[in-house]
């Protein structure tokens, strides 16, 4: 992870962070602990699987928590949003011009987007594309799978 680089989050996300962070640190890490001292009294560690499989969960453990304390360290909070044009923290209706469909999208920093809940990293390519934009706009949208074209129709 970068040492510069900020990470977007809402409330809801930094709380999330927060609560992981505090089972891994309070519940995962001791009952990890544990099972190191049980696997360590069952001998010869050299051949003892339940050992490695402790150890191996350690370091995933320790690992996460680090990127946890990094993330919440350099987490810039998404708050007053103003909601005349697209920009993170706002969610926004598009349509697709091609086919009229319409869809609801929030735009969220890239550690909370979730496309099956429509929340969508301001560093995705529609998102890039509709930053800025106010309602009434149309933009063509440059993707992996090809170009399209969208207006935006609300903004909230």
């Amino acid at each position: 992870m970068s040492n510069t680089k900020e990470i977007y989050l809402t409330e809801t996300g930094l709380d999330e962070l927060k609560k992981e962070l505090d089972y891994l640190k309070l519940e995962k890490r001791p009952e990890v602990i544990t099972a190191l001292k049980d696997a360590r009294e069952l001998g010869d560690l050299s051949e003892n699987a339940e050992y490695d499989a402790a150890r191996t969960t350690q370091a995933e453990v320790e690992t996460r928590i680090t990127e946890l304390e990094t993330m919440i360290e350099k987490a810039v909070i998404i708050k007053g949003v103003e909601t005349d044009k697209v920009s993170l923290g706002t969610t926004v209706t598009i349509k697709y011009i091609d086919d009229g469909e319409t869809e609801e999208y929030s735009i969220v920093g890239s550690m909370e987007a979730d496309p099956f809940q429509n929340k969508i990293s301001n560093e995705s390519p529609i998102a890039r594309a509709i930053m800025g934009l106010k309602v009434g706009d149309k933009v063509t949208v440059e993707s992996p799978q090809g170009e399209y074209d969208v207006e935006i129709v609300d903004i909230h």
